[in-house]
């Protein structure tokens, strides 16, 4: 079938990564979704979490589902939930550590008898023997129908405050330094920890264009992100599944009094992979977030008010000089 609508993944990385787990519990929860294998997803999730009697869940861009019947609903209704009558999965890139996987894709979609990719992550906490305990999907809110912008934190922090660059390991430690944990943003430090061949890209609609790809390109995109950040807005990481090659953060905003006047920003959930190429620099640079859609959201779509969104991850300030660490809260 003809491809209508052209994921920038596919088109940007038209070969898969080496060494992809095909038994990877959460490519098999999509792969069993692909062949309407609902008996075959449930498989994957127990009844409650191995330490804890939490359900497990599945967070899709458009629902949280908990417990093994939901998982059931949003099986059953996951390609009709895209106007779609069936779906291949593609994998591109998957990255394992510490009791999480997640594997980067490409759903086609058949719509109309057609191909309509959709780019997403599925990033998964792992049980034992081959289990899920839980799933979160992401993808831009414009490849899913009838989709309002807003994805609401799926993580509550103890506090406000940036995670450690410590965390972190070579390039991708150097990157989170430059861009949140100087009083404004280094976008020469930035630059000199990607390779010449840096792509920028990777999750949203491939129109033909040539990729954000080099050094110039991202001097540009960061020079455009030192307008805002840190002042404006902070990103606090909230997981971190890095093998040594790719590094995969799952984050959440922080707001500060600035950010919300003069930007109308609103904290929201997103993730990132950062690429390493041989040399240890980053290669390849993939977001998947809503960030500056704020306008566009529909809040009688959200289950919640915008004025009850924009006191999620609020702060009055970030200091100067400290980057994000101890700010006043509001």
């Amino acid at each position: 079938m003809k491809i209508r609508k052209m994921a920038e993944l596919y088109a940007l990385y038209p070969e898969a990564q080496e060494g992809i787990r095909y038994d990877s519990p959460e490519l098999k929860m999509m792969q069993f979704i692909a062949k309407n294998d609902v008996e075959g997803v449930l498989t994957l999730f127990r009844d409650t979490r191995q330490f804890s009697d939490a359900l497990p869940a599945v967070d899709a861009p458009y629902g949280r589902f908990e417990g093994k019947a939901q998982i059931r609903a949003f099986a059953e209704g996951f390609i009709a939930r895209f106007d779609a009558a069936g779906l291949e999965i593609i994998p591109k890139f998957q990255t394992r550590s510490g009791g999480r996987s997640v594997t980067e894709m490409v759903l086609n979609f058949e719509v109309d008898g057609m191909i309509d990719q959709v780019p997403m992550f599925v990033v998964a906490d792992l049980g034992s023997r081959g289990t899920l305990e839980e799933v979160r999907m992401y993808c831009h809110s414009s490849f899913v129908p009838r989709l309002t912008p807003y994805r609401k934190p799926m993580f509550t922090p103890a506090h406000l405050e940036m995670g450690d660059p410590g965390l972190l390991t070579g390039a991708v430690r150097e990157y989170y330094t430059a861009l949140h944990h100087v009083p404004r943003v280094d976008v020469d430090r930035i630059v000199r920890c990607m390779h010449p061949d840096c792509v920028f890209g990777g999750y949203g609609l491939y129109r033909g264009q040539e990729p954000e790809k080099g050094l110039e390109a991202m001097r540009r995109v960061y020079t455009g992100m030192a307008t805002y950040i840190p002042e404006k807005v902070g990103m606090r990481y909230e997981t971190l599944i890095d093998d040594g090659v790719t590094g995969v953060i799952e984050w959440v905003h922080v707001i500060s009094d600035l950010g919300r006047k003069d930007l109308g920003r609103i904290a929201m959930s997103g993730i990132a992979a950062y690429m390493r190429g041989e040399d240890g620099r980053l290669i390849s640079i993939r977001i998947s977030d809503y960030a500056g859609m704020e306008k566009q959201i529909d809040w009688a779509q959200t289950g919640t008010t915008e004025e009850e969104a924009k006191k999620v991850h609020a702060v009055l300030r970030f200091p100067a000089g400290v980057g994000l660490k101890r700010q006043e809260t509001l």
